[in-house]
């Protein structure tokens, strides 16, 4: 049995955990596949993996390598893998549409909903903030979880929202009942964030990507991986990767969160295996997937 570590039970990973499971069931060497749930994501896969729980498990990029190296919240040095990529997701910042706030640099004194307190949401709100400059007293954290965000915002107790990735229930639900304007970035702020953090990407959130969105924005990315252990024997993760590769078109038609997919192998011909270690090696058996893929 393959096991998938995830998310809260329709979260973004869960969605995609359940995909897989649908395209890794038409391969008779991977066996039964069960999606497991998990309250804090990344953070549980990682320890997870290490226990033995999960084979397989959904992490951001910006967590494997605090894992790996054993720091907070991590007790121990966590000797995972990379298996592959999944999608990358934009982190945005919302407000209402008739807010005067337009760009991120506005934000400056500003309640702002972050996620909960413990969320790798609000690592990355740290992260982008302190590379442009803006300190935690430029403007107010709020520490709610996406759906009470939400709401909050919608009801005015907040004047912004940190949102990843599109598309996902709350945001969708509520942008079909209020008119929203999604953050963009003043000249060159992109770039000092990818500068100051390499393992952001940058991507475009095409108009109509959510209701009310009427132009391309460009965004600042998270890339969101398949990791597994070390332990993990390599026949079981070339068969994962392999489905991967070769399934890639049809997850996308599954899950949208997916679409794009084969653009995320793509640097692996220019840049080799570093382009998606993120701090840590590829499985063994994710290497030799990708050299008889042709993307090595």
């Amino acid at each position: 049995m393959i096991r998938i570590g995830t998310s809260e039970r329709d979260g973004t990973f869960h969605s995609q955990g359940r995909a897989l499971k649908q395209i890794f069931e038409q391969r008779a060497a991977l066996g039964p596949v069960e999606v497991e749930e998990s309250q804090s994501a990344s953070i549980d896969n990682a320890r997870r993996l290490e226990s033995g729980e999960i084979e397989l498990g959904f992490m951001a990029a910006n967590w494997i390598g605090r894992a790996k190296r054993g720091e907070l919240p991590f007790a121990e040095p966590i000797d995972l893998r990379m298996a592959a990529p999944m999608n990358a997701g934009p982190l945005f910042f919302i407000t209402l549409a008739g807010s005067a706030i337009r760009t991120v640099s506005d934000l400056r004194g500003r309640r702002v909903a972050v996620g909960l307190a413990t969320s790798g949401m609000v690592q990355h709100v740290h992260a982008i903030s302190g590379a442009l400059g803006l300190s935690s007293s430029d403007f107010t954290p709020v520490y709610l979880d996406f759906a009470a965000g939400a709401e909050a915002l919608a009801a005015g107790e907040v004047d912004a929202q940190f949102q990843c990735p599109i598309p996902n229930q709350v945001m969708t639900e509520l942008a079909a009942r209020a008119e929203l304007r999604v953050l963009s970035y003043a000249e060159g702020q992109i770039e000092t964030v990818l500068h100051a953090v390499p393992h952001y990407r940058t991507t475009m959130m095409r108009a109509g990507a959510i209701r009310g969105l009427t132009h391309d924005v460009a965004q600042i990315a998270v890339v969101n991986v398949l990791v597994t252990h070390a332990r993990v024997p390599e026949p079981i993760v070339y068969d994962v990767v392999h489905a991967v590769i070769e399934h890639a078109g049809e997850l996308g038609r599954i899950n949208p969160l997916f679409t794009g997919l084969l653009d995320l192998f793509e640097p692996l011909r220019r840049q080799g295996q570093t382009a998606l270690e993120f701090g840590v090696e590829l499985h063994e058996g994710a290497v030799r997937a990708y050299r008889e893929a042709g993307l090595l």
